[in-house]
């Protein structure tokens, strides 16, 4: 009788997931989560909007802004960063950086990624920023614009300081907008590698996650230690069609660190599934214009429209509207003209954006007379053959 009362339990568990109340995947964790990196649903968590110092995760806020600076074109991966003294003389992890040397962004970026080196992310940032402090403020002010809660940084780096603070949820945040920049999954899933090879000064790089070398699929993300931390890691690993994330700080140590995230890893893919409705730039609807250059525009998705579901309950029933707001003259490829709503039996879950697949511009008086002229040809065909 036993027997039967503990398998039931355990199918109960597997039908409603694991508890948020309970530390049942990374038990010796102060605090865990597991997200899917497209949707951002949360598959698990535990204590993840507690606040506690998140030592070199903090990396990957650094590490998003740099990704943005190289799409905004304000450093190129070519560049050559002169070191400053500050920079040089980090302490912690390092790739031994000197003042006066130069580096390219590329080589920096594989220091941070791979060796989680403090003076390689500092170099970087006072290359954005102007100086550390001014780059720091700019994490900030990208933790607010992330609707991060519970996230406040003090430097660039994770080193201990006071008011230096993240949670779970926010790392799992951070992460999920730095995957969608593939160069730093191509970095973070280098095990190891040489700087300077060929020099005196050669260093070899060795991943500080284990789990890239170890186990199949994880190409990511960024461990973290401190004496006030502990061990932490914000993990990444694709299957299929499904990237997930996962974050654990406050771990004993290094091998329960990744024992553990491990585990939530074999969790997420075990129990959860992603269908895909649309992939990004998905061509879903056309729609006639008035007043612009085009006659009409194929309308695409601004993202993927995705959705996860439990394995042991099946596909979501799911259906769609589109709803458009008041359409400009003139419309660039990104901006957004309205969204795709995500219904579950009839209930909203999740809105996609939606833009033009090209550049719509005001129409001059020539394309309005051509339209006219054209219009006018073709009516006058239609009524004498109908008569």
């Amino acid at each position: 009788m036993k027997k039967i009362l503990f398998t039931f339990i355990c199918f109960m568990f597997l039908i409603k997931g694991v508890s948020a109340t309970t530390n049942s995947l990374a038990p010796n964790s102060k605090s865990s989560i597991i997200i899917e990196a497209d949707t951002g649903e949360i598959l698990y968590q535990y204590n993840a909007n507690e606040r506690l110092a998140p030592a070199s995760m903090t990396k990957m806020m650094s590490l998003l802004l740099i990704m943005e600076a190289i799409d905004k074109g304000v450093i190129k991966y070519d560049d050559k960063v002169t070191v400053s003294k500050n920079a040089s003389d980090m302490g912690g992890s390092q790739i031994l950086l000197e003042t006066g040397e130069t580096m390219t962004v590329d080589d920096l970026l594989k220091g941070i990624t791979i060796a989680s080196g403090n003076d390689a992310v500092v170099a970087l940032a006072e290359k954005i920023g102007g100086t550390e402090a001014n780059f720091v403020k700019m994490m900030n002010d990208k933790a607010k614009e992330l609707n991060l809660k519970n996230t406040n940084f003090q430097n660039c780096h994770g080193l201990d300081a006071k008011d230096h603070y993240s949670s779970a949820y926010d790392m799992a945040i951070i992460a999920k907008e730095l995957v969608k920049h593939q160069k730093i999954l191509d970095y973070s899933s280098i095990y190891e590698t040489y700087l300077r090879k060929g020099t005196d000064r050669q260093i070899w790089l060795v991943n500080t996650n284990k789990l890239v070398r170890f186990k199949q699929g994880v190409d990511g993300l960024k461990t973290g230690y401190t004496k006030a931390s502990g061990y932490c890691l914000t993990a990444t690993m694709k299957k299929d069609n499904m990237r997930v994330i996962t974050v654990v700080m406050g771990e004993p140590d290094s091998d329960t660190r990744s024992d553990e995230t491990s585990g939530m890893l074999d969790y997420a893919f075990s129990q959860y599934a992603v269908e895909t409705i649309y992939d990004k730039n998905s061509i879903i609807d056309n729609i006639p214009l008035e007043k612009s250059n085009l006659e009409n525009v194929d309308v695409m998705t601004l993202d993927a429209a995705k959705v996860v579901y439990k394995k042991i309950s099946g596909k979501k029933n799911i259906t769609y509207d589109l709803l458009y707001n008041k359409l400009n003259d003139e419309i660039k490829v990104g901006d957004v003209i309205g969204e795709l709503i995500l219904k579950e039996n009839d209930k909203e879950i999740k809105r996609i954006g939606l833009t033009v697949n090209k550049e719509v511009k005001k129409a001059s008086f020539i394309d309005l007379l051509g339209r006219y002229l054209k219009d006018a040809i073709i009516g006058n065909y239609q009524y004498n053959h109908l008569t």
